[in-house]
Order: structure tokens, then C-alpha cells, then sequence
């Protein structure tokens, strides 16, 4: 049985001191959570990694938004992975549509940074989706399943089995439009088939959210499906008592 998972990505929000105020307000619902088989998590900015790793419950997994797939070097902005473990981070999201659309994440990079961090014991939350084009053309599949198997090439059973990936169609990030229900377990379903095919019967533990225009109000539906393991989380992750509403939705 695959345990089912939230995460919440901050973006580019909160400045420190709110990350703490929301980290001290998040221990009693993260107890909630693990008390009935759910893990939570959020992914702040750099800045309040440390912050949220210090003040929240200790079954709260705190993850990056990004990193590089060099250990250091001339790369000036980037954050390595041994910074990130420095501070007790072992959870990272990989291939975020926005890092896609801004910052020339491609799938070949994305996959440097999977085997880099999977190579240091963290696990990366792999995020795929297709943009509004891509969709209304019908390449969804096309496209998701290129992202899955060459963001996921030259790797083993053994290395994915504590992988998570996400499925985050681009046109519904942010924008208000929700994929239904049936369209987020068609494509989870599809993910886990490519999956199964690259990988073999490790697919079967390997858990699969659904990301976009998640709220307290649809959560559950999504999560419902059978092959919709948990949601990435972006604006309703942000606000102590929204955040507390999805937990609390999917008990």
C-alpha cells in the first residue's frame, strides 16, 4: 500500500520569519498525519530551509525547490546537493514546469540532478506536464512520456524505488483551470505504465501526485484515484489554516 503524500512548493513566498511562524503553527496537523498514514511536507525557498527544518515537526519532510548536479564549482547562484544535506534536506523537486519554462530545464538536466541526488541518499520529487498547446494538440502522453523516460534514463530498479513523481499539466498551474479528476488518473495511470515498462514491479510502489490548481475543496477527489498517490501543492500551501484543510480533507 502506497502511503499517501503531500507536498506543498512555496515558490518563490514567505519571507523567514513567516516561514517559521507557519513551521511552529504546522506541528500539531503533521502529528495528525502521520498518526493516519500520511506524509506531509513543504519545499521553501533556500532562505527558510534551515528556519523550517528547525521549528517543524520532525515528521514534517522539508525539501528543496531545486538544485545543480555539481558538488561545487564556478556556478555562481546554484545551491549544491552536499549544502543541501548540510542542513539535514534529503528531498529535492526536479524539473518544476516554471524551472521548465524559465530556466531551460530540460529533460537530459533533469536527469544529471535525479542520478546526482539519488547518489547522495535524497530523494527527488520528479515533476512532468504538458503545456496548453501540447494538450489541446493531444501530445499529452507524447510528452509526459518522453519527460518520464529521459529524465529517468540509465537508471535501475534498485535507484528509483524511493522516487516520487508528480504530474503537473502546465495549463492548470496557477491559472485556475483544473485537469478533472479522470484526466489526472489517465495520465498517473499512464506514468505508472512507462514506469512498469522502464522498471518492472518497482513501479507498483512508486507514488504519483497530481499538481494544479490543487485545493482543500477538490483534494480528495483527486486523491481518490487509484493511481493519484498524493498532490504537489502551490497557492493552497502557502496559508497555515488552507494547508491544515488538505490534510485534514484526505484523512
Amino acid at each position: 500500500m502506497r502511503r499517501k503524500l503531500l507536498v506543498g512548493n512555496w515558490k518563490m513566498n514567505k519571507l523567514n520569519s513567516e516561514a517559521k511562524e507557519f513551521a511552529i503553527a504546522s506541528v500539531p496537523f503533521a502529528a495528525l498525519a502521520k498518526k493516519n498514514n500520511i506524509d506531509i511536507g513543504v519545499c521553501p525557498t533556500y532562505l527558510s530551509l534551515a528556519t523550517v527544518k528547525e521549528f517543524a515537526s520532525k515528521d514534517m519532510i522539508v525539501g528543496a525547490q531545486n538544485c545543480h548536479f555539481k558538488e561545487s564549482g564556478a556556478f555562481t547562484g546554484e545551491i549544491s546537493i552536499p549544502m543541501l544535506k548540510e542542513l539535514g534536506i534529503d528531498w529535492c523537486l526536479i524539473g518544476h514546469s516554471e524551472r521548465r519554462t524559465y530556466d531551460n530545464e530540460t529533460n537530459e538536466k533533469c536527469n544529471l540532478k535525479i542520478k546526482a541526488l539519488i547518489a547522495n541518499d535524497m530523494v527527488p520529487l520528479y515533476c512532468v506536464g504538458e503545456t496548453l498547446a501540447e494538450f489541446e494538440a493531444g501530445d499529452t502522453k507524447k510528452v509526459v512520456g518522453a519527460q518520464v523516460r529521459e529524465g529517468l534514463a540509465d537508471l535501475t530498479s534498485e535507484q528509483v524505488k524511493d522516487l516520487v513523481v508528480a504530474y503537473e499539466p502546465v495549463w492548470s498551474i496557477g491559472t485556475g483551470k483544473n485537469a478533472s479528476s479522470q484526466i489526472a488518473q489517465d495520465i498517473c495511470s499512464f506514468i505508472r505504465e512507462t514506469l512498469r515498462d522502464m522498471f518492472g514491479d518497482v513501479a507498483d510502489g512508486i507514488r504519483i501526485l497530481y499538481g494544479g490548481s490543487v485545493k482543500p475543496v477538490n483534494v480528495k477527489e483527486y486523491l481518490s484515484c487509484p493511481d493519484v498517490d498524493g498532490a504537489l501543492v502551490g497557492g493552497a500551501s502557502l496559508k497555515i489554516d488552507s494547508f491544515e484543510e488538505l490534510v485534514r480533507n484526505i484523512l
